[in-house]
């Protein structure tokens, strides 16, 4: 089976042709994701044909796990789609692109011909506790249907103040005065992902304010552990900071991969563009 091998802003996935009958997908995505005894990813993910869309995209962490939606990796999937004819770039407007997130929209940006970045319309972010989801009943408030920001969690002995945003996957967002490169992600990740606040787990992301138009992130990402770059990441970091008044409506936030530049006004859709890179092509047995 061919691979290709694609990132964006470090965040590494294997590409295939989902059409391809009798696979085991999350068996594959385990043993080629393994960065000791395989090839290393953060994942696999497929393209697919679509009733209601241009594309449709299907996406397994590097443990096997089915994700919703992948930010980095669904820009990635796009160049993929257009260069093996597996989807044809609309004559207006973006590309509409399935996910089990809902259908996003993403539109190439082009230097020489070659798609080297994109701007996919994320959808608007769910802040309703129970949507995220977040397990209501350990609220002080089961009701409550606000917005959880600062919620109280002990992780190892140490208080986080978690916001809870999903952006079609659950987040929980840590604001912190320690630097984020000296923070233990490995040690408090794993905790946080698994935290029965969270019944389908969650990814965690660790941000440092620079200024009202820079965040520093790093991201421990359900399924796969910490990841150079998480799309949904920094949308879920974007809101989560704008609605603590940190920023404004635009933000540039920098990852251990690269940088990404989040758009949100606050009531409607967020935007996030980001760089797409091809790595190399591969060959799996199956």
């Amino acid at each position: 089976m061919r691979f290709t091998k694609m990132h964006g802003a470090g965040n590494d996935y294997f590409f295939a042709d989902g059409r391809q009958k009798g696979v085991d997908w999350p068996t594959v995505a385990r043993a080629i994701s393994d960065r000791h005894f395989g090839v290393g990813s953060d994942g696999v993910i497929l393209a697919l044909p679509s009733k209601t869309a241009d594309l449709r995209m299907q996406m397994f962490n590097a443990d096997g796990s089915e994700g919703e939606m992948c930010g980095n990796g669904i820009r990635c999937l796009v160049r993929y789609a257009l260069e093996n004819g597996l989807a044809k770039k609309p004559a207006k407007g973006p590309l509409r692109v399935e996910t089990a997130a809902g259908i996003k929209t993403v539109q190439p940006v082009l230097t020489k011909g070659v798609m080297t970045a994109a701007r996919v319309g994320m959808g608007k972010p769910i802040l309703r506790p129970a949507d995220v989801p977040v397990d209501v009943s350990l609220l002080k408030n089961p009701k409550q249907t606000t917005p959880l920001l600062d919620h109280l969690l002990i992780v190892e002995g140490m208080a986080l103040h978690v916001s809870a945003v999903s952006m079609g996957n659950p987040h929980a967002v840590a604001f912190i005065k320690q630097p984020v490169d000296e923070f233990p992600l490995h040690q408090i990740g794993p905790k946080v992902e698994h935290n029965t606040l969270f019944p389908r787990r969650v990814n965690f992301e660790i941000v440092n304010v620079v200024d009202q138009k820079h965040l520093l992130q790093r991201t421990w990402e359900r399924g796969s552990g910490e990841t150079l770059a998480c799309g949904t990441g920094a949308c879920a970091v974007a809101v989560a900071a704008r609605l603590h008044g940190l920023i404004g409506d635009e933000v540039d936030i920098k990852l251990p991969g690269g940088t990404l530049h989040i758009t949100w006004d606050g009531k409607g859709e967020v935007i996030m563009e980001g760089p797409v890179a091809t790595v190399f092509d591969v060959e799996w047995a199956v």
